[in-house]
C-alpha cells in the first residue's frame, strides 16, 4: 500500500480522502473521540504530522515528505485493517481542554461527569472550597481525578482502580498535570481497604451487560475487558457502590455515577432509592446523583 501511496499521494487533502474511503469502505465503528470517518481522519492525520488538531484547512495542499506519507498510510492502515482505536493509534484522548496519555491499558477516556464538574453541580456543592476530600473509583487512565483537581483546586483526591496496568497509566497523567501531592493513586477494588471520607464520589464504573458484551464492535475489544463488563445486567458495580458509599461519604457528601444505559434497570432494582439524573452531551440517562442523605434515608446499605 505504501509502494502506490508514495508514488500517488503528495499532499495532506489526499491523505485525507484516501483515510475517509478506506474508513467508510470497512465500515468502522466510532465513539472513542469522533462520530464520523471524516473528523476520525482528520484528527488522525493532524496527530501523525504534529499539526495543530484544531487547523486542517491551511494544510490541506500541502506537499508532504515521503516519509511523512508512509507515516500517515501505516496509521490509517492500523485503524482500517485492525480497528485499532485511534486513540490507542496517536496515544492521546482530549476530554474538554485536557488531554490524557491513554494505551491499551485504560478504557478511552469518554465518560460524561467531566461534564458536570463545577458549576453544574453548584445546587449540591454550593462552593468548590467545600471539597475537602474526593475519591474517583475505577480511575483508569486518571482523566476525572485530574479534572476534579482542576474544578476543586483544595480538594485532596484518592483514585483508585483495580488494574495496576490502569494505574500505571494514570500515574503517567497524574505527573503529567503535576498533582503528585494532590492526587493518590490506590491500587484496591472499589471501597476495599479505604479509610477516608469525602465530600464528593464520582465513578465510572464497568457497566456493560452480558449480552452487550459479546455483541461490541471490533474497536472496543481493544480495551480492558476489565473495564467494560459488570454482571449479567451490567449492574455489579455499582450496586457494590450504592451499598458502600454511604459508609464514605461525609454528612453532605454527593455521589456521582455513570451507568450507561441502563437507568431502566436500575431504577427497577433501587425504586426507593431517588435518582437525580443530570443533562449531559448525551442526554440525561447516562449520569445519576444522589446525597449521602438519600441514601440513608433510603437504607443503602
Amino acid at each position: 500500500m505504501y509502494a502506490q501511496a508514495a508514488v500517488t499521494f503528495s499532499t495532506v487533502r489526499d491523505l485525507l480522502r484516501f483515510a475517509v474511503s478506506r474508513f467508510t469502505a470497512c465500515e468502522l465503528v466510532y465513539g472513542h473521540g469522533t462520530t464520523n470517518a471524516y473528523d476520525e481522519a482528520a484528527y488522525l492525520i493532524l496527530a501523525t504530522l504534529n499539526l495543530p488538531l484544531d487547523t486542517l484547512e491551511p494544510f490541506l495542499d500541502a506537499t508532504l515528505l515521503p516519509d511523512e506519507i508512509r507515516d500517515v498510510v501505516e496509521m490509517i492502515e492500523k485503524r482500517a485493517e485492525q480497528r485499532i482505536p485511534v486513540a490507542y493509534l496517536t496515544h492521546e484522548a482530549w476530554q474538554g481542554e485536557f488531554s490524557f496519555y491513554v494505551d491499551e491499558r485504560v478504557l478511552v477516556p469518554r465518560s460524561f461527569i467531566y461534564e458536570l464538574l463545577g458549576a453544574p453541580l453548584e445546587p449540591w456543592i454550593e462552593h468548590p472550597e467545600l471539597v475537602h476530600r474526593a475519591l474517583d473509583l475505577c480511575t483508569g487512565s486518571g482523566c476525572l481525578a485530574i479534572q476534579m483537581a482542576h474544578h476543586y483546586p483544595d480538594a485532596e483526591i484518592d483514585a483508585v482502580d483495580i488494574s495496576l496496568d490502569a494505574l500505571e497509566v494514570a500515574a503517567i497523567n497524574v505527573e503529567n498535570y503535576g498533582l503528585e501531592e494532590r492526587i493518590q493513586l490506590l491500587h484496591t477494588d472499589l471501597f476495599q481497604g479505604i479509610e477516608e471520607t469525602y465530600d464528593l464520589i464520582v465513578s465510572n464504573p464497568p457497566y456493560v451487560d452480558e449480552e452487550s458484551v459479546d455483541e461490541l464492535p471490533a474497536e472496543y475489544l481493544h480495551e480492558p475487558e476489565l473495564a467494560l463488563g459488570s454482571g449479567r445486567d451490567g449492574l455489579d458495580a455499582t450496586r457494590e457502590i450504592l451499598r458502600r458509599a454511604p459508609e464514605f461519604l461525609n454528612e453532605r457528601g454527593v455521589l456521582l455515577v455513570e451507568i450507561g444505559h441502563n437507568r431502566e434497570a436500575l431504577e427497577a432494582a433501587f425504586p426507593e432509592l431517588p435518582f437525580v439524573w443530570l443533562e449531559t452531551s448525551g442526554g440525561d440517562g447516562f449520569v445519576f446523583l444522589l446525597t449521602r442523605e438519600d441514601l440513608v434515608t433510603a437504607g443503602e446499605p
